[in-house]
C-alpha cells in the first residue's frame, strides 16, 4: 500500500470506531444490542445512504485490508462462541432442547427452501449451484444468534429463568446444526462440481484435535494455570487462527476451524480459566468486529422500489413465521404453557451477528447477489431489534394476568421435568 492509501485506511478506521461506537451506545440506551447500531454505521457509510461518496470514503484499494481486519475479529468471535458452548448444560436439558431445536431449525429451513424456489418470480435469480442456493436460503432463515441472545437475556435478568436457560441451550444446538449445514454449502460451492465430500475433511480434523491435540492442550493449560493467563490467551488465540487456516486450506471457511477449536478449549481447560480467557478474547474481537460490520454494511445497496419491498416482505415473513411457528409448535409439543412457549419463540427469532456472518459468507462465495444480501441484512436487523420490545410486552401482559411468561411449568408435567 502507498503512503496515501495507509493514511486513508487509518482515517477510515477512525471513522468506523467513532461512528459505530456512538451508534452502538445510542441503541444500547434504547435497550437494543450494540451490534444493531454498529451495522447501521456500515449501512450509513454504504451506497444506500452516501451513493457514490461511499466509494470515495472507502476506496477499493483499502477495502481488502479492512476486510482482513474484520475477518480476524470474526475468527476470534467464532472461537469465543465455541468456547461458550456448555456441553454439560446442554445434556441436562437435552430432552426438550432437541425437540425445540428441531422445530426451530426445520420449519424455517423448509420455508427458506420454499422462498428460494419462489424468488425467481420476484426477479431474483440464483447464482452458481442451484443446490447451494436453496440450501443456503434454508440455513440463513433458520439462524439464531447465540451471543446476542445471551446478551439480551443477561440485560433483562432472564438468564437463570427456565425459558432463558432452555433458549440458550436450544440456540447452542441450533448454532451447531446451522454451522454444519453451512459447511455443506461451502463445500458444494468450493468444489465447483458439488464436491460435498470436502465437508468430511472436518471429521479427521476433529478427531486429531479431540484425541491428539486435546490431551496435550489440557496438560499445557493445567501447567500454565491462572498465574500465566496471558500465555494462555496467546496460546488459544494462535490455536484458533491456526485451525481457521486449516479449514480454509481444506476448501471450507475459516469460521469452522475457529469454532471447533473453541469447542476443544471449552473441553480441555479448567472452566474458570477458560471463561476468563474467553472474555479477554471476546474483548479483543470487539476491536475488530465493528470493522467487519462496516464492511458488511458497505455491501448493502437497496432501492426501496415495489419489487424490493415485496422481496423484503417475503423474506421477513419466512424468517419470522418459520422460526416462531417452529419453536412455538415444538415447545407446545413438550407440553409447555402458551406464554413460555411464546417467549421461547420470540427469543429464538434473534439473529444478530451470527446471521451477518452467514450472509457475508454467502455473498463472498457468490451464492447470493447484493440485492438479496441487502434485503436479508435488513431482515436480520428487524428481527433482532424486535426481540427486546416483544419480551417487554410479554412481561407486562404476564404481570397483568398474574403469570410469569418466563417460567417453564408444563401442562400436567412437574416444573423440573420441563427443564431436563
Amino acid at each position: 500500500m502507498s503512503g496515501n492509501q495507509i493514511a486513508v485506511l487509518l482515517l477510515d478506521l477512525v471513522g468506523v470506531f467513532a461512528v459505530c461506537g456512538l451508534l452502538g451506545s445510542l441503541v444500547a440506551k434504547l435497550g437494543q444490542p450494540p451490534v444493531i447500531g454498529e451495522l447501521l454505521g456500515g449501512v450509513l457509510f454504504g451506497p444506500t445512504v452516501l451513493g457514490p461518496w461511499s466509494g470515495v470514503l472507502f476506496p477499493d484499494a483499502v477495502r481488502p485490508t479492512l476486510g482482513a481486519f474484520g475477518n480476524v475479529g470474526v475468527a476470534l468471535f467464532m472461537f469465543a462462541l465455541g468456547a461458550e458452548f456448555d456441553g454439560s448444560a446442554v445434556r441436562t436439558r437435552l430432552r426438550h432442547a432437541w425437540v425445540v431445536a428441531a422445530g426451530a431449525m426445520l420449519v424455517p429451513f423448509a420455508l427458506g427452501v420454499g422462498t428460494a424456489l419462489l424468488l425467481p418470480v420476484l426477479g431474483v435469480g440464483q447464482r452458481g449451484s442451484p443446490t447451494a442456493f436453496v440450501l443456503f436460503l434454508g440455513v440463513a432463515l433458520s439462524i439464531t444468534a447465540f451471543p446476542v441472545l445471551a446478551r439480551i437475556l443477561d440485560d433483562r435478568g432472564l438468564v437463570r429463568t427456565g425459558v432463558g436457560r432452555l433458549a440458550l441451550t436450544v440456540a447452542a444446538l441450533c448454532d451447531v446444526l446451522a454451522w454444519s449445514a453451512l459447511a455443506v454449502v461451502v463445500a458444494i460451492v468450493s468444489g465447483s462440481g458439488g464436491h460435498v465430500w470436502q465437508v468430511l475433511l472436518l471429521v479427521p480434523l476433529v478427531v486429531v484435535l479431540r484425541f491428539a491435540v486435546g490431551p496435550v492442550l489440557r496438560l499445557v493449560l493445567l501447567r500454565l494455570g491462572p498465574r500465566q493467563e496471558n500465555a494462555v490467551v496467546v496460546l488459544l488465540l494462535a490455536g484458533a487462527l491456526a485451525c481457521g487456516a486449516a479449514t480454509e486450506l481444506m476448501g471450507l471457511h475459516f469460521i469452522f476451524g475457529a469454532f471447533v477449536f473453541g469447542l476443544l478449549a471449552a473441553r480441555s481447560g479448567p472452566g474458570p480459566l477458560v471463561a476468563r480467557v474467553r472474555g479477554r478474547v471476546l474483548e479483543i474481537s470487539r476491536f475488530f468486529l465493528p470493522v467487519y460490520l462496516v464492511v458488511a454494511g458497505l455491501q448493502v445497496d437497496i432501492a426501496f422500489d415495489p419489487a424490493s419491498l415485496a422481496l423484503l416482505g417475503v423474506v421477513l415473513f419466512a424468517a419470522t413465521a418459520g422460526k416462531a411457528l417452529g419453536a412455538f409448535g415444538a415447545a407446545k409439543a413438550c407440553r409447555l404453557r402458551t406464554r413460555p412457549a411464546t417467549a421461547l419463540a420470540v427469543l429464538l427469532n434473534t439473529r444478530g451477528l451470527t446471521e451477518l456472518i452467514v450472509l457475508s459468507t454467502g455473498l463472498q462465495l457468490g451464492v447470493i447477489d447484493r440485492r438479496l444480501y441487502s434485503v436479508m441484512v435488513i431482515m436480520a436487523l428487524a428481527t433482532t431489534a424486535a426481540t427486546g420490545p416483544a419480551l417487554a410486552w410479554l412481561a407486562r401482559r404476564g404481570n397483568r394476568l398474574g403469570e410469569d411468561p418466563f417460567e417453564l411449568e408444563a401442562v400436567g408435567v412437574p416444573v423440573g421435568g420441563a427443564g431436563r
